[in-house]
């Protein structure tokens, strides 16, 4: 992939200024350590919460020595360029959804992104912070990226501006996803058609129509308004989402004993903190939708999820030259596994 000059000239700057390995020089208050930490959500969302959290906690925990400055919303960085400017040392901490490692050749990732993998979030809680979720983070280390933790933010709704009661009310619809090939699958497997798009153009793409419609959790949806230019939403929840926060692992490695004791002591807290609020946001934002009354909302019963699960089931085959049968039974077989 090409960089953008832009990308280039900041990961010279940052390279110029830090290096891609820490200063080994002893940090103060009044010569600190910044950390840039760039993420494409708002502030209020979880994940931008989740962020500034971060930021007070790890200025606290190196008494100052360290400055985090955090860029919500895409600020910094699109979705294509994180990981480029991660690696090239221009940003030191990312939180991007785990559907972004497949470029990098960890595909296993999106075995999370298959349709109706976790039941209920319970069930996801119990699976990512088991060994499945921790091998998936070690994966990463190999590609020079440190995981740090996953950060919830619950399962999709989609949306449309037309009623998305059955699987072939999706045909024909450009859907804005992610990246994820199982996505992709999953929706050309009942005729829409998948656009990958960045997060922060799509508000714009939906209000003029470039796509027809998007799925993603409902607090996604309010602090990005798409509620207002969607006139329907089907509560689906046919994936979850979630991101990874990650680091550049020889950066990580290389800062001084003290400084990394503290933002890891920072991350675990303000990860833990994300992971409490995730779901009771998305239960205050999918209240606010229906508040609004500029969508209308559709609930369907048992009886019609299992259309959509039906409908979807064939992906988990299809799914097996992209990620593995060895792979997707792992991630079945901690799912169905007792608590």
């Amino acid at each position: 992939m090409l960089l953008s000059r832009r990308l280039l000239a900041l990961a010279a700057t940052a390279a110029l200024a830090t290096g891609l390995a820490a200063p080994a020089s002893a940090q103060t208050a009044a010569n600190p350590l910044v950390v840039k930490f760039s993420h494409v959500v708002t502030d209020a969302a979880p994940k931008g919460k989740m962020a500034t959290r971060f930021k007070e906690l790890a200025e606290k925990y190196t008494a100052g020595r360290v400055k985090v400055e955090v860029y919500p919303n895409s600020t910094l960085y699109k979705d294509a360029e994180e990981l480029e400017a991660l690696q090239l040392g221009a940003v030191q901490i990312l939180a991007p959804s785990t559907a972004k490692f497949a470029p990098l050749g960890v595909k296993e990732f999106e075995v999370l992104d298959l349709p109706y993998l976790f039941p209920d979030q319970a069930t996801y809680d119990r699976v990512i912070n088991g060994p499945l979720g921790n091998g998936l983070l070690k994966r990463l280390e190999a590609k020079g990226i440190h995981g740090l933790g996953f950060l919830d933010n619950g399962f999709y709704v989609i949306s449309a501006n037309r009623p998305l009661k059955v699987p072939s009310d999706l045909k024909g619809l450009k859907i804005r996803i992610s990246g994820s090939k199982v996505d992709d699958q999953t929706l050309r497997s009942v005729g829409a058609n998948p656009q990958i798009m960045a997060f922060s153009e799509l508000y714009q793409a939906l209000q003029s129509g470039v796509v027809d419609g998007a799925q993603n959790t409902p607090s996604n949806y309010t602090t990005q308004k798409l509620h207002e230019v969607q006139k329907n939403i089907t509560v689906l929840n046919h994936v979850h989402l979630q991101y990874a926060v990650i680091t550049n692992r020889k950066y990580w490695e290389a800062l001084p004993a003290d400084i990394r004791a503290g933002l890891d002591k920072a991350m675990a807290e303000a990860v833990a903190y994300n992971n409490s609020i995730a779901v009771q946001e998305n239960v205050d934002a999918m209240a606010a939708i229906r508040a609004s009354g500029r969508s209308e909302i559709f609930d369907p019963t048992p009886e019609q999820i299992k259309v959509w699960r039906d409908a979807f089931m064939p992906i988990y085959k299809t799914a097996e030259s992209r990620i593995s049968k060895a792979m997707i039974d792992e991630a079945l077989a901690a799912v169905a596994a007792k608590p």
